[in-house]
């Protein structure tokens, strides 16, 4: 059986338009991927290995690289204790609509 070549894109984008259901968890998982992406960003800044943010955050290093590379969604407690050990806060804000 000959494999067909799929544009995982095109799948998603087709998907977004018609299916309102996985549009929602799509965009819900954005908000989620764009924090744990800022979360590595300034590990990183701060010249911490994911070690060293292990460790004094009180987690294993594989869970700090499996939160990294979006593998694991962390608990809120686990998130608060790496920004902690980064300095930084959560700060609430009324989100912006675009669409109104």
């Amino acid at each position: 059986m000959p494999f067909k070549q799929v544009s995982i894109k095109n799948v998603i984008n087709e998907e977004l338009k018609n299916d309102a259901e996985f549009k929602k968890a799509w965009e819900e998982s954005r908000t989620e991927y764009k924090l744990l992406g800022e979360l590595s960003k300034i590990r990183k800044e701060k010249g911490l290995s994911q070690a060293e943010l292990a460790a004094q955050s009180g987690n294993k290093q594989q869970v700090i690289s499996r939160i990294e590379n979006k593998e694991n969604s962390p608990t809120l407690k686990t998130v608060c204790s790496i920004l902690d050990v980064l300095g930084y806060d959560i700060v609430l804000v009324p989100r912006q609509r675009t669409n109104q």
